[in-house]
């Protein structure tokens, strides 16, 4: 029983330590197919207005003309931002709320629970946007290079090293 106890132990420590070394990718992909997904979509509604705005229209939201501008330039901006990992954490937030604003206004009628609600594609967007806003965009993006940039900066400099002081 021992050694089977071992084995499990060994074997815990193997995936923690293979997962610890792919820990970057993660936020990397969900980074990737939030930002390419928001990107796109937003793209081709800004190139179709009158379509979007009709949309809009049909579903009874005020100011269709401009809630079809802002939710377009909101999904543009927001993805190219989430794609290069800049500002990732507040882009992600009006996502959310563009992904909440769809579900409630074009999908209700299709939720009648919660596993109707979780099985909705705009659910599993928030779900990555969440994570996204929580944990940060990874350190393959744009905003680890600025924190990597601005904690070298503020590291003080003693004859061309960095000074122990700072550690």
């Amino acid at each position: 029983m021992r050694r089977m106890l071992e084995l499990l132990d060994w074997l815990a420590n193997v995936a923690e330590r293979v997962g610890n070394s792919f820990s970057w990718l993660s936020p990397t992909i969900a980074r990737l197919t939030v930002g390419l997904v928001f990107l796109n979509s937003g793209w081709g509604k800004l190139h179709d207005l009158d379509k979007v705005t009709g949309f809009f229209t049909d579903l009874g939201l005020p100011a269709p003309w401009f809630q079809a501008r802002l939710a377009s330039t909101t999904e543009l901006v927001c993805g190219a931002l989430l794609l290069i990992g800049l500002a990732t954490r507040f882009a992600a937030l009006p996502l959310i709320i563009t992904m909440l604003v769809a579900i409630r206004t074009a999908q209700w009628e299709q939720v009648d629970g919660i596993s109707s609600l979780v099985g909705l594609l705009e659910f599993s967007y928030i779900a990555l946007l969440v994570y996204l806003g929580t944990y940060g965009p990874g350190p393959l993006s744009l905003d680890a290079v600025i924190a990597r940039l601005r904690t070298h900066e503020s590291t003080p400099v003693l004859n061309g090293r960095p000074s122990r002081a700072a550690a």
